[in-house]
C-alpha cells in the first residue's frame, strides 16, 4: 500500500507563468485573442486551399497538414492554460497530464518531420522542375504525410509511457505552463539519467535527422539557384522557398537551442518561454507567413474576397 502511495499521484499542480492576479488576467486576454486568431487563420488557410483549385498542389497539401498540426498543438495546451489563469486551483488530473504530454509531444514531432517533407518538395520544385509533377505525385505526398504523423505519434507514445512509469512519490508541483516532458521527469524521486538520455536520443532522431535533411535540401537548392543566369530567375526560385525557410528557421531554431545543448540544460524560465512561443506564437505566425510571403496564397485570397464582394453586392440589390 505504501509503495502505491509513493508512485501514484492523482493530480499535478501547474505553477504556470505568474502568481500575480493582474498579470494572469492580462495574459488571459492576450492569449485568448491570439488563440482565436490561430484558429481563424489556420482554418481559413485550410478552407482557402480546399476551395481554390490552383492551390491543389503538393506544397499546399503539406501546408494543410501543417495548419492542422498547429491548431491541434495549440488546442492541446492553450485552453487548459487559459482556464488556469482564472482558476484558484491550478490542478490537472494525472491522466489528463499524460494525455497532454502525449499530444503536445507527438504534434511537435509531426511538425518537425513535416517540415522536412516540405523541404524535399521545395528541393524537387527548384532542382528538378520539369519532373516535379511526376516525382511529387499524390501517392508519394500521402505516404510522406503519413510518415510524419506516424513517426511523431510513435515517438510520443514511447516517451509518454516511459515518463509516466517513473515513481513521482509526493511530488506534484510542475513548474511549467503544461505537462512538458522535462518538467514532468524532474518530479521523479529516482535517478532519471536514463530518461534524460532517452529524451536526448529521441530529440536527435526526431529533430536533428529532419533538420539535416532540410539542411541538405537547402544546400542543393541554393547551389541550383546560384547557377541560374538571370536575376529574375534567381528571385523567382528563392521566392518559391522563402515562406518555408522562414518557418523552418523559427521552428527548428528554438527547439535545437532548448534540447540539444552540450553539457548544459535550459533553465525553467527558458523552457516556459519557449513553450509559450510554440503554443501561442508559432501557430498564429505560420498562416501569416504563408499568406504574406506567398504570391499564390495572396492571389487566392484576392479571388475569394472578390467573389464574396460580388455575392454581397447581388444580395444587396
Amino acid at each position: 500500500m505504501g509503495a502505491n502511495n509513493q508512485t501514484w499521484v492523482r493530480e499535478f499542480i501547474l505553477l504556470g507563468l505568474s502568481n500575480d492576479w493582474d498579470t494572469q488576467v492580462t495574459l488571459f486576454v492576450l492569449f485568448s485573442v491570439t488563440y482565436l486568431l490561430t484558429l481563424l487563420g489556420n482554418v481559413l488557410i485550410v478552407l482557402l486551399i480546399r476551395l481554390d483549385s490552383r492551390l491543389h498542389t503538393p506544397m499546399y497539401f503539406f501546408l494543410t497538414n501543417l495548419s492542422l498540426v498547429d491548431v491541434s498543438y495549440a488546442t492541446s495546451i492553450v485552453p487548459q492554460m487559459l482556464v488556469h489563469f482564472l482558476a484558484e486551483h491550478k490542478g490537472i488530473p494525472y491522466v489528463s497530464c499524460a494525455a497532454q504530454l502525449f499530444f503536445s509531444l507527438g504534434l511537435g514531432g509531426i511538425e518537425f518531420v513535416l517540415l522536412a517533407m516540405m523541404a524535399y518538395d521545395r528541393y524537387v520544385a527548384v532542382c528538378d522542375p520539369l519532373r516535379y509533377s511526376v516525382i511529387m505525385h499524390g501517392g508519394l505526398c500521402a505516404r510522406l504525410a503519413i510518415t510524419s504523423w506516424v513517426s511523431g505519434s510513435v515517438n510520443s507514445l514511447v516517451q509518454t509511457t516511459i515518463t509516466f512509469q517513473l515513481p513521482m512519490c509526493t511530488n506534484k508541483y510542475i513548474d511549467h505552463i503544461s505537462c512538458e516532458i522535462l518538467a514532468v521527469v524532474r518530479l521523479a524521486c529516482v535517478d532519471t539519467s536514463s530518461n534524460e538520455v532517452a529524451i536526448m536520443v529521441s530529440s536527435i532522431v526526431l529533430l536533428m535527422t529532419p533538420f539535416c535533411l532540410v539542411l541538405l535540401s537547402y544546400i542543393r537548392i541554393i547551389s541550383t539557384i546560384l547557377k541560374i543566369q538571370s536575376t529574375e530567375g534567381r528571385k523567382k526560385a528563392f521566392h518559391t522557398c522563402a515562406s518555408h525557410l522562414t518557418v523552418v528557421f523559427l521552428c527548428y531554431g528554438m527547439t535545437i537551442f532548448t534540447y540539444i545543448q552540450p553539457n548544459s540544460s535550459p533553465s525553467v524560465l527558458q523552457e516556459k518561454l519557449i513553450s509559450v512561443f510554440y503554443a501561442i506564437l508559432m501557430p498564429v505566425l505560420n498562416p501569416m507567413i504563408y499568406s504574406l510571403r506567398n504570391k499564390e496564397v495572396k492571389g487566392a485570397w484576392q479571388k475569394l474576397l472578390g467573389q464574396l464582394s460580388g455575392l454581397m453586392s447581388k444580395l444587396g440589390t
